[in-house]
């Protein structure tokens, strides 16, 4: 299976990064195919340029690049922190740059783009890991958990991505290091039945 990881944290020493580790090298060891992007260390520009927003449009090699690697791929987990109920800025321009027709969906023919899309990602699951330091029920009856409706409605459902799955890990301020390790075990666990299943 291919599989592609993306993290989007500015600190290397962050659990993000650390998730992304544990996952890329368990990954590996299952004889699998991973492609894992750092945004912040690759500096994805995150703005979309208005020459690149028809479809069709040439893009630029590193786009062009993420284009490719996420119409392949099998398995998709994305890593970041919850940032004001959403996700750091560079990963929002990654999805608005990387996630376009003819790449993750496209409108059926005589649909000029009022209508559904159809998804194209051939993606059989997507897995989405947050870190934050705000309880699970309080995001959920505070805020909506608008990180869920985004990932789970917004992007992953209507790319046509059959299985989503998300976690997070809270409070990562409070947290001790046993519970650090036994969420990357979580994670590692998480990712492997993802994987197994397909």
């Amino acid at each position: 299976m291919n599989i592609s990881i993306i993290i989007a944290h500015p600190l290397r020493s962050s659990f993000n990064h650390a998730i992304g580790k544990t996952l890329v090298e368990s990954i590996n060891q299952q004889a699998h195919s991973v492609r894992c992007h750092d945004l912040y260390e690759e500096n994805f520009p995150p703005a979309l340029p208005p020459q690149e927003v028809p479809r069709g449009a040439p893009l630029p090699d590193m786009v062009q690049t993420h284009c490719r690697e996420l119409a392949e791929a099998d398995g998709i987990i994305v890593i970041h922190p919850n940032w004001w109920g959403m996700p750091p800025a560079i990963m929002k321009g990654w999805i608005d740059r990387v996630f376009r027709p003819g790449i993750a969906y496209e409108f059926i023919e005589g649909d000029s783009g009022e209508g559904i899309p159809k998804g194209l990602l051939k993606a059989q699951f997507a897995l989405v890991l947050n870190t934050s330091n705000t309880t699970p029920e309080r995001e959920e009856k505070e805020f909506g958990d608008p990180l869920e409706t985004l990932w789970k409605n917004c992007i992953f459902g209507l790319c046509g991505v059959p299985v989503f799955r998300r976690r997070t890990f809270s409070i990562m301020v409070a947290s001790t290091k046993g519970q650090r390790a036994d969420w990357l075990d979580e994670a590692r666990n998480l990712a492997a039945h993802l994987i197994s299943e397909k």
